[in-house]
Parts: C-alpha cells; structure tokens; sequence
C-alpha cells in the first residue's frame, strides 16, 4: 500500500490540502478552530508525511499547530515546487492545484519528516533577520549621506541613522540574552568564535539558519547552503561549474567571513592565494574559500574543539 502524503497550501485565509494518492482534497480556514478541524482530520488519515509550503510566514501557525499534534510535518522550498509543476506542465496555478503539486513533489523528491524548530529557535531566526534588515537600512542611510549635498536633507538622514543604530544595538542585546540563555548555543557561538575572521554575527546567522551544521558530512552541509558547484557537460562539451539555491542568508554571512578570513586568517588566506595564482577568478576563488569556511565550521561543531591554527 502506498503511503499518505498529504500536501497542504497555505494562503492568508485558508488552507487547502491534497491526499496522495487517493486524490482526496478538502480545506478549512485559517484560523484556531480551522486548523484544530484540520489537525483531526489528518491525525485520521494517519499519513506518512504532511507537506507545508514556505509562504513567508503564514505556514508557520499550521506547522507548528500540526506538529503538536503529532504528525509528520516538513515545509519545502516553494522554488523547487514551482519548478516541479513547471516540469508536470501545470502552468495554471491555484489553492487546490498548489496543494495537489506540493503533494506529489513531496513524493517525487522523497522528501522526509524532520524537526520543527521550537519557539526559541524560531524567534532566534526573526532577530538575526531583523538584524540583518537594520543593518541593510544603515547601509543604505550612510551612502545617501555621503552623496547629500542640502544641509536639510544631511540633518534628516543623520536622525534617522541615530535611531537605526540605537535599534540595532538594542537588537544585539536580544540576541545576546537569547544566546546566552541557552548553554548549547553559548557553546557552540563560542567555538564558531574563534574561528579568525567569524565573528557573532556570522555565528548567530549559522545558528538560526543553519541547525544541522555539525550533523552533515562536508559535500551535504555545503549543497544545504548552496556553495556545493553544479557541473555542465554534454558530450565532449564542459561548461562552467555554478552554484545555485541553499540558504541564502547563511551563504551571504559566509562570504562576508570569507572576505575577512582572506586577510585575517592565515590557513584561508594561503587556500585563497593558491588559487588566486593557479589563475582561478576571484569570486571562483571567494567561494571556494567560503565553502571551505563553511566546513572547518561544521566540522568544529561537530567535534566540539575551538580553532587551532596550523
């Protein structure tokens, strides 16, 4: 017998759900009493994995209101669905043919149950990001005071690049009482630490958006975050290698650190400079350096020891 998948697509005001393969669709809405009639019916069906979406923030409630009841959630990248029924031909795009796609997607890929990320972990990851946010905002003030010629115009960007900064440091005491309120956070953002050239905002990204570091070998944390290259060739035809998709938050952090650890970090420097002289580009040779990063972190994580220079 062919095991119940159910794939579910989450709008704003309901939620539609799809049962493969029996091809059973219902919805509820998206509300309290919706997802505890929900959450009844699935617990029912008994499936082997119940599929979400990631709709920037709406399936959030639903996958935390069903995993409480105890069944097999897993949210998915909405890219690769949206590839998925591109390849099936579904150009038309609605509630109920999402979820039917987001379904057979699940089973196509062999997508598998994994852990929900608790309330800590989750607010954890909206404060990295607002930090991130503030700090794009910064960004963007200090270059537009650099190009102001009206006195006006200089007086009203510098209040407001006095308020974003106070926000961000008042973002960087959140963090750190979340950080310093958990022993393996605390842990581990000291042992990414001292690593030259990563600094907290380089670890807290990794510990928000990257939970399984430490847990995956090398080629799967790198393919995680999107700095493992794709090959092209056909034939006798070789093209450049890329990379694509990850976790783009934790691939920019990386680069930054890759950037720093360029010059600051004596073992990244010389792996940069070797390819730099064998002729290889420089953002071919930046990341290179920041998957190479990426696995000297994850495997300090792994083992538990600080950085130890060569």
């Amino acid at each position: 017998m062919d095991a119940i998948v159910v794939g579910i697509d989450v709008s704003k005001d309901r939620l539609d759900a799809h049962v493969v393969p029996s091809g059973e669709a219902f919805f509820e809405a998206n509300d309290a009493a919706g997802l505890e009639k929900l959450a009844g019916r699935l617990a029912e069906l008994s499936p082997a994995l119940v599929v979400l979406e990631a709709t920037g923030g709406f399936e959030r409630l639903a996958a935390a209101t069903l995993g409480a009841a105890g069944l097999p959630v897993v949210v998915v990248n909405p890219a690769q669905v949206r590839s998925f029924a591109d390849a099936l031909g579904k150009r038309a795009k609605t509630d109920p043919i999402d979820a039917e796609v987001i379904a057979r997607f699940a089973v196509a890929a062999g997508v598998k149950p994994r852990p929900l990320p608790d309330e800590q972990s989750r607010l954890l990851a909206d404060l990295v990001a607002r930090r991130r946010q503030i700090s794009t905002l910064i960004m963007a003030e200090e270059a537009r005071l650099r190009r102001a010629i009206n006195r006006h115009l200089k007086k009203s960007i510098g209040r407001l690049l006095t308020a974003l900064r106070r926000e961000l440091k008042s973002l960087d005491a959140d963090l750190d009482g979340q950080v310093r309120a958990s022993p393996a956070w605390r842990t581990n953002e000291d042992l990414m630490s001292s690593v030259p050239g990563v600094a907290k905002g380089i670890s807290r990204t990794l510990l928000a958006g990257l939970p399984e570091i430490g847990t995956l070998d090398r080629r799967q944390i790198a393919s995680l975050v999107g700095l493992a290259p794709f090959t092209r060739q056909s034939g006798k035809w070789r093209g450049k290698s890329f990379i694509s998709g990850g976790r783009a938050s934790v691939r920019a952090a990386l680069f930054m650190g890759a950037l720093v650890a360029s010059r600051h970090n004596p073992v990244l420097k010389a792996f940069r400079d070797k390819l730099i002289a064998q002729g290889k580009p420089k953002m071919v040779a930046l990341i290179a350096t920041a998957r190479k990063l990426l696995t000297i972190l994850n495997a300090i994580i792994r083992d538990q020891k600080p950085w130890q220079s060569a």
